[in-house]
């Protein structure tokens, strides 16, 4: 069987090396590009990469414009990396498209277990699992949403929160539920982190979007009316 391929995109050899290491002894292969130019060669000739490791603050091309290009043709999961702990600029990554966020200094080993929950994720979502309500039909295992018979791209993420929203319609599910679920128990996130991820999906989603009620002082609730 082929080890799945990780990116890291760091412009430090240093941070890309540690990285690496700890990567390749849960036996991935580890795609290296030390600026955002590179990132994209690398990941336009792979396209069988399973997860982007990708830092803001670089030469040639920043995070944002390397996540900004990869997200107008891949769903790939994606975890930015940032020297910053700025909540805007959490919000922008969410904003684009990031799966996750992590703060350096990180403790490189609950970096890799974030990078297994998304495989393991990604992999509980290549089922035959489809969902039809109200005018949405949503297939998880080719990653796809129509609303009304259009096409609506979302995020890994934000396909992962609507997914859960969907099998659990008419169930108040509260943020904690909602973090352990669509999160996993890996992720030190709070509230904020679902509230931004559902309002990206409600705008997404247009009217439909009013389908995903909010339940004061406690989350949210998929309502569809049988």
């Amino acid at each position: 069987m082929d080890k799945l391929k990780i990116l890291v995109v760091d412009d430090e050899a240093r941070m890309r090396k540690l990285v690496k290491d700890f990567l390749v002894r849960q036996d991935y292969e580890v795609l290296e590009a030390g600026d955002g130019e590179e990132a994209l060669k690398v990941f336009y000739e792979n396209k069988d990469i399973a997860v982007i490791i990708l830092d803001i603050m670089m030469p040639k091309m920043n995070g944002w414009e390397v996540c900004k290009e990869i997200r107008d043709s891949s769903k790939v999961p994606i975890i930015m990396l940032t020297a910053k702990g700025d909540e805007s600029d959490e919000l922008m990554g969410f904003n684009l498209g990031v799966d996750e966020y992590v703060t350096k200094p990180f403790s490189p080993k609950i970096l890799v277990a974030r990078v297994g929950a998304i495989i393991r994720r990604t992999s509980q979502n290549d089922t035959d699992e489809v969902y039809e309500m109200d005018g949405i039909k949503l297939d998880k295992s080719a990653h796809l949403l129509e609303i009304d018979g259009e096409v609506i791209n979302l995020s890994f993420k934000e396909f992962e929160l609507l997914s859960y929203f969907m099998e659990n319609a008419g169930i108040a599910l509260s943020r904690d539920k909602i973090l352990d679920n669509v999160w996993n128990y890996d992720y030190y996130g709070d509230a904020r982190t679902i509230d931004t991820h559902v309002k990206k999906l409600r705008n997404k989603m247009g009217k439909k979007g009013e389908l995903i009620k909010t339940i004061w002082g406690m989350g949210y609730k998929f309502d569809v009316k049988k």
